[in-house]
């Protein structure tokens, strides 16, 4: 008599598992991810130093602004703007790296390996952190917080799949 506990977890090695929808629907979706992160990280380098030039003379009309814009361009609005023009090497470096993370965690995924969510992990949260550390915590403030749920939810879909990663 076998044990077809066992007998279900020995694939042969030409025959894997095929991958279950939800992992397919999450890596794909991490891909498109991926390609509006390299966008946009490339986008942010490249204008860096004309978004510093217009918040500063956007304070000179300060005074003819409504309460709310005021509000969004702010100290700390001009801050990290400033911020983000002095760190745009630093920040396009960890940020094509977060992207080629997570773009190859992905991959990883996608061939069952457990290692690809903790490259997929480190991926997401790598440029989080080190935006914090370049730019401040005027990131995690606004329509910016707004930005960072999606990692969170993301996090949660790929925990729950995780299961399905067997080697």
């Amino acid at each position: 008599m076998t044990n077809q506990t066992n007998d279900a977890l020995n694939f042969p090695e030409d025959e894997k598992p095929p991958l279950p929808t939800g992992l397919n629907v999450l890596t794909i979706l991490t891909f498109i991810g991926c390609a509006l992160g390299l966008i946009g990280g490339i986008w942010q380098f490249a204008t860096a130093d004309k978004n510093y030039a217009e918040m500063v003379k956007m304070q000179d009309k300060m005074d003819e602004m409504p309460a709310m814009v005021k509000k969004m361009m702010g100290p700390d609005a001009f801050e990290n703007a400033r911020k983000t023009m002095e760190n745009k090497v630093p920040v396009l470096i960890l940020t094509l790296l977060g992207v080629g993370l997570c773009f190859y965690g992905a991959l990883e995924m996608r061939k069952l390996k457990k290692q690809g969510f903790t490259l997929w992990v480190a991926g997401e949260f790598l440029p989080i952190i080190a935006m914090f550390f370049f730019i401040g915590s005027g990131m995690f403030s606004g329509f910016a917080l707004f930005a960072y749920l999606f990692p969170v939810i993301f996090l949660i879909l790929y925990a729950v799949n995780k299961k399905h990663l067997i080697y």
